[in-house]
């Protein structure tokens, strides 16, 4: 395949969406069901507040994320998978399933 334009390249264009080292960690923990902001982050605990923040507008604003405010006190925020975020769990899932295998045949992977 010859890429004539790299910001057509589709994998350019997946990856500017979910590229990184916590989206696709993060769209793996709300793969089951909706999740608070404090459970994601206690579900991720090497991400800081910050990052998370970030990252879930960011998703929020590119269709993989919906964001559910309820009107209670104190407020409470719901992050939960849009259909378009669910297509994209078995991709991570063969992804997690291949680096397990990348870490049985290495020992442990290198920074």
């Amino acid at each position: 395949m010859k890429i004539k334009n790299i910001n057509n390249c589709p994998l350019t264009a997946a990856l500017q969406v979910v590229g990184g080292k916590w989206k696709p960690i993060i769209i793996l923990s709300l793969r089951k069901s909706s999740k608070r902001f404090g459970q994601i982050d206690y579900s991720i605990p090497d991400i800081s507040r910050k990052v998370l923040a970030s990252h879930l507008g960011e998703m929020v604003k590119d269709g993989l994320l919906t964001r559910h405010s309820y009107s209670e006190s104190p407020p409470r925020v719901e992050y939960r998978l849009t259909e378009k975020g669910k297509e994209l769990v078995p991709i991570f899932e063969a992804m997690a399933d291949w680096g397990r295998y990348l870490v049985d045949q290495e020992g442990q992977l290198t920074e």
